[in-house]
């Protein structure tokens, strides 16, 4: 009951925070949609992929964001990218032209080229850094060893891939399918472990919890569930968005969910309780959404088209929990 009351206190205290953190702020980021957003593991830069080709890196200032640089290479879309989870310069792209680039913030140059077998999707780090896997449309993952930046292993897979994650720990790889399943491996000898009927429409995303109690699923039907990572039980869904969940993040202190989709709206739930702790209103389709790693800011990108042309993308990131 103590703990229950607790919760609850925190959530309130979140709530009221959100009251007055509340601004959204835009900067220019692409020609181009935006794909996917990511902040490195010390949170002072954040890095956007567009549909333009090219990944722009951001200094974050207090709450502003200030543009660094535009890396330039790939020959095709940006569709996902994320950090080395301990090196804060180290950042890997994915791409549909068949190839992984990794980029050093430090000197602004892409320090390896890996390519693939094809068009690339969805990327992950693991925990200790030493592999990258990478998974394409043909539901093949790419298992790279970044020690070399060489390609380790393939697996092929014979259900569809949507999103794929190693756990906390290293030692399982999690992969959400078009039936709706969450397939467990074990890593790296890739044996499947368990499959757990996660929904019944496609499971598209999936999320770990910084902290290590729980990750969490988004999917076709609109309900996005959170699970116990060690007893693998659904603990609760929550169930505001009417349209698929797209996306999902975890605040750095596991208390957060932010989920998003077609909604014109981000919802913002508290993981313990799955009470509502705000929501930031969108004027189109919100296709990837992160938190800060060490404050309450979220990162987002929308389907925006340019103000003053309604047939251009605005190509904006979006910052959230400003006062």
């Amino acid at each position: 009951m103590a703990l229950l009351s607790s919760t609850m206190a925190d959530s309130t205290k979140l709530q009221k925070y959100f009251q007055t953190h509340n601004r959204t702020r835009d900067f220019s980021a692409h020609a181009a949609k935006v794909h996917s957003v990511a902040w490195s593991c010390d949170g002072r830069k954040l890095a956007s992929g567009s549909f333009d080709k090219t990944v722009s890196l951001f200094l974050l200032e207090r709450e502003r964001l200030s543009k660094d640089h535009t890396f330039r290479g790939h020959a095709d879309s940006v569709d996902q990218l994320c950090w080395h989870p301990t090196h804060p310069e180290l950042l890997a792209t994915a791409s549909g032209d068949r190839s992984v680039r990794i980029w050093d913030a430090r000197t602004s140059k892409c320090v390896a080229v890996v390519n693939t077998k094809g068009e690339n999707i969805n990327i992950c780090w693991s925990p200790d850094g030493s592999t990258i896997a990478v998974g394409n449309k043909e539901d093949l993952v790419t298992f790279i060893d970044t020690k070399y930046y060489r390609s380790r292993s393939d697996e092929q897979f014979k259900f569809e891939v949507n999103e794929i994650s190693f756990n906390n720990d290293g030692d399982l790889f999690f992969l959400t399918s078009g039936q709706g399943c969450i397939h467990i491996l074990s890593y790296p000898s890739l044996k499947p472990q368990h499959v757990l009927n996660a929904h019944p429409a496609n499971c598209i995303c999936i999320k770990f919890d910084p902290t290590g109690h729980y990750f969490a699923t988004g999917s076709a039907d609109a309900l996005v569930s959170v699970w116990n990572v060690n007893e693998l039980v659904c603990e609760r869904t929550f169930s505001r968005l009417e349209w698929p969940v797209r996306t999902l993040s975890f605040s750095h202190d596991g208390k957060l969910l932010a989920s998003a989709s077609e909604d014109l709206v981000i919802d913002i739930g508290d993981v313990e309780t799955g009470e509502k702790v705000a929501e930031i209103a969108c004027e189109s389709p919100t296709f990837t959404v992160a938190w800060h790693p060490k404050r309450h800011l979220l990162a987002f990108a929308c389907d925006d088209k340019d103000k003053y042309d309604r047939d251009r993308d605005a190509g904006t990131v979006k910052l959230w929990g400003c006062e």
